[in-house]
């Protein structure tokens, strides 16, 4: 469900309200969903449950919660430590549930680092969380819409940073890890492109030379292992070229500069993917929306589109 607090009991609601394409079963908090279906005038009934079981469709929306109830009157639209340890704890039920194998896959709702934090849970975003309470090293955050799919180099970390977090194992890693996201979304070949870190993608070293020492080498290690890969790229022109049909993905080297163009685009059909896990995992590509929330007005495309892609990936997901 994410942070209570924010659009994501909305989203759900609107979600099963709308029909869904596959049993489900919400982890959250059954007393918050229950309000805010009361609040959006639907006639959906809130099952609370024990075990994920089938799941649930149509005009019921079966809830799981393993940690305590919150308050009938928390507020939306706020920073609250509650909310934000309940999103954290319902992601962990949810991921070892998924590990035993009772869920087919994880589509997340937004939570909000603040209020995690608040809740004294230390970890930038859900990303870091599904890995460490997996045991997976590698792994990557994917961000894919209608037009493009991006894979990211490094995620959350600050700009300073990232030139020494790119090496050739990095780099290596996440054009592997996107090949296989675009071999589990139905590309039996697929094109990927790898955008430099500097500009002009170092213009021959006189911008930077991590393109020569590092992104090169890898792309180079992974046509001698069959990979259709190529760059390092401009990456002013690489997302463009992308979007284009020229390539099936992006790598790119860090947040920003491969997100942006995605979210550009638009963030209601985008989707948030985390490549490497032992089961799928599938997210909106919008935070907790505190500015509208429970205000009757969030729109579920995007947690729409999560789900979509999420079943579509299962079908060949190698765990």
């Amino acid at each position: 469900m994410g942070d209570a607090a924010g659009v994501g009991p909305e989203l759900i609601a609107r979600l099963f309200a709308q029909g869904l394409p596959h049993p489900a079963v919400v982890y959250g908090d059954a007393g918050i969903l229950a309000r805010t279906c009361r609040a959006l005038g639907t006639a959906l009934r809130v099952q609370p449950l024990d075990q994920p079981g089938a799941g649930t469709t149509g005009g019921v929306i079966g809830v799981l919660n393993r940690w305590q109830a919150l308050p009938p009157d928390l507020p939306a639209g706020r920073v609250d430590a509650r909310a934000g340890r309940g999103a954290y704890e319902y992601l962990c039920h949810a991921i070892d549930d998924a590990l035993a194998g009772r869920l087919r896959a994880l589509v997340t709702a937004p939570l909000h680092k603040g209020a995690m934090h608040a809740g004294g849970i230390d970890f930038p975003g859900h990303t870091e969380i599904l890995a460490a309470r997996t045991g997976t090293a590698d792994y990557a955050m994917m961000l894919a819409n209608d037009e493009l799919r991006v894979l990211l180099v490094t995620i959350h970390i600050a700009l300073a940073d990232v030139p020494a977090a790119i090496d050739q194992a990095a780099e290596t890693r996440a054009i592997g890890l996107a090949h296989l996201a675009c071999r589990q979304s139905g590309i039996d070949r697929p094109r990927i492109a790898v955008a430099g870190l500097n500009p002009h993608a170092g213009e021959g070293g006189v911008f930077g030379d991590e393109e020569a020492r590092h992104i090169a080498p890898a792309i180079a290690q992974a046509r001698a292992q069959g990979l259709e890969v190529s760059g390092p790229w401009p990456g002013d022109t690489v997302f463009m070229r992308a979007r284009q049909g020229e390539f099936d993905i992006v790598v790119a080297q860090y947040h920003d500069q491969g997100l942006i163009p995605v979210k550009y685009l638009g963030l209601d059909e985008g989707v948030n993917v985390t490549v490497g896990l032992p089961f799928v995992r599938t997210s909106v590509d919008h935070g907790t929306a505190f500015d509208i929330a429970g205000q009757g007005i969030a729109d579920p495309s995007s947690l729409r589109a999560a789900l979509a892609m999420a079943l579509k990936m299962t079908t060949r997901h190698p765990g």
